[in-house]
């Protein structure tokens, strides 16, 4: 769900907002444990049913869409159910009960909500993204580079800072020592994207791999910042999974070559 836009008059109570989650995050920063790869199972020991639900982060949509078709096709008759949103949200969904057999984060420290809760088995890091910014095809509004963000005059979305491309975002920032001034935050990074391919805002902050997935709708600019807000993703299978052996074996394809050529392909890069 997308929040309202912000207006320009609402700009300084948000950008005191935004400095202070940017004091917060940054200060809580730490190297995270790496976690022990889960051990391998068969589809063939999975309970009756053949079926499974894997909650993903947004930016995963079309990658992990046709590794579920390729896993459907290996194994007949196994249906792979996908629910694709914010980190933050299917994080606190799991928590909350919510029915899943797999979890996959765009941040360890989202993955460690789950974990923490003792919701979900060791998780394993298995790829990595690069925030960009994105522009609306031919870049109509000139935007330059990162410090058009912090340009009133420019229309300018990011991710919501509780979710990991907004994190993301905030140690960027905090980097370039650009304090920005966004229009809108948004509660994933599709959602971010979206804005910018439809021409609502000039520029936007999302993933190398949403640029991308969106084709002739934006183009890219890279900016060194990105280098230090790398986002590394973390995969694991949920303790509470009705068919654990099928929720096991997915993780498995996707840490396999097979998977791995998808996700290289839509511009993931290893952890």
């Amino acid at each position: 769900m997308n929040t309202a836009p912000v207006r320009k008059a609402d700009k300084p109570l948000l950008l005191a907002a935004l400095v202070a989650v940017l004091g917060l995050l940054i200060s809580a920063c730490g190297t995270q444990p790496q976690p022990t790869a889960p051990s391998s199972s068969s589809p063939e020991g999975s309970s009756s049913g053949g079926a499974i639900t894997v909650l993903a982060a947004a930016s995963l949509t079309e990658a992990f869409s046709q590794i579920g078709k390729d896993f459907e096709a290996k194994n007949p008759g196994r249906k792979v159910t996908f629910s694709f949103g914010s980190s933050a949200t299917l994080a606190t969904q799991i928590v909350q009960g919510a029915p899943a057999d797999v979890f996959t984060a765009a941040s360890p420290a989202t993955m460690k909500t789950v974990t923490a809760a003792g919701a979900a088995n060791t998780p394993k890091d298995f790829v990595s993204n690069t925030l960009e910014i994105a522009v609306p095809k031919g870049n109509p509004h000139k935007i330059t580079g990162l410090q058009d963000f912090a340009d009133e005059s420019k229309r300018i979305a990011l991710c919501a800072p509780q979710v990991p491309c907004g994190a993301a975002a905030v140690r960027v920032f905090a980097e370039a020592k650009i304090v920005p001034k966004p229009d809108t935050l948004e509660q994933d990074v599709k959602a971010t994207l979206q804005k910018v391919a439809s021409d609502e805002v000039d520029a936007a902050l999302v993933y190398h791999t949403d640029v991308l997935s969106a084709g002739n709708q934006v183009d890219g600019i890279e900016f060194p910042e990105a280098q230090q807000a790398i986002n590394v993703y973390p995969i694991a299978t949920l303790k509470d999974s009705k068919n654990p052996a099928l929720a096991q074996a997915f993780v498995d394809y996707v840490l396999s070559p097979e998977g791995h050529a998808v996700l290289a392909k839509a511009g993931f890069a290893q952890p």
